[in-house]
């Protein structure tokens, strides 16, 4: 930074809000915060209306939130989210301009035919498109709803990997500096694909959180809890 007295560049992370977004408001750090980035899940199965609460409650903080679709909200609130300038699925955004994010949201196919669910080889070909532009920053985030496979971060009980092929490879040939990711709830975790961090906060309900900051030009991602 260029000067001692310029605090660090802060960002609340989130996902798998699902409809239930009271926990926020008691994230400690959101004074410091400069802005808000969903990783998907705003709902249960819900559309428009039901995503509008959920922004509705984390614009208040007057922080800029950039947010995408998980597989539980209807494609719907893609196109809305598009509208109001703030979608992060398939799309590259500038956090400052040393840093980019970008996104992919839903998820792969599951056993439990949720709205937004989508082929290996489409995730693969937005996570190419959005690279094309994000590359060129000198830091980069991913944002991926669905965590990369064979992770600490797509696990589930009975030790089985349920992540996403596509995110795991593009990875291991990127190598971002991190990727925030969520879906699976039960695998609230840290862990590395080479030397891309991956986080995955669990469900905000549960108090999970990552706070992502600039550091002296370095890119720092914290998994955080909320105390009960």
């Amino acid at each position: 930074m260029p000067s001692s007295d310029v605090r660090d560049p802060l960002w609340i992370a989130v996902g798998d809000i699902h409809d239930e977004v009271e926990r926020f408001s008691f994230i400690p750090e959101l004074s410091q915060a400069d802005g808000i980035i969903v990783t998907g899940d705003l709902t249960v199965t819900g559309g428009i209306k039901q995503a509008e609460r959920v922004m509705d409650a984390l614009c208040t903080h007057n922080l800029p939130v950039f947010a995408q679709i998980g597989n539980m909200d209807r494609p719907e609130v893609d196109t809305w989210l598009t509208e109001k300038d703030c979608n992060l699925h398939t799309f590259t955004r500038e956090l400052t301009p040393d840093i980019a994010i970008f996104g992919v949201g839903g998820s792969t196919f599951t056993p439990f035919g949720t709205p937004s669910e989508f082929p290996e080889s489409s995730v693969a070909a937005w996570l190419e498109a959005c690279w094309h532009k994000a590359r060129t920053y000198p830091h980069s985030v991913l944002i991926s709803h669905n965590p990369p496979k064979d992770t600490a971060c797509d696990v589930i009980p009975g030790n089985v990997h349920v992540g996403s092929s596509a995110v795991r490879e593009f990875l291991e040939e990127a190598q971002p500096e991190i990727c925030l990711c969520g879906h699976i709830h039960e695998a609230r975790a840290v862990d590395r694909v080479g030397r891309t961090l991956v986080v995955n906060p669990g469900m905000l309900s549960q108090g999970g959180y990552v706070l992502l900051c600039a550091k002296r030009g370095q890119l720092t991602a914290e998994l955080k809890i909320l105390k009960d």
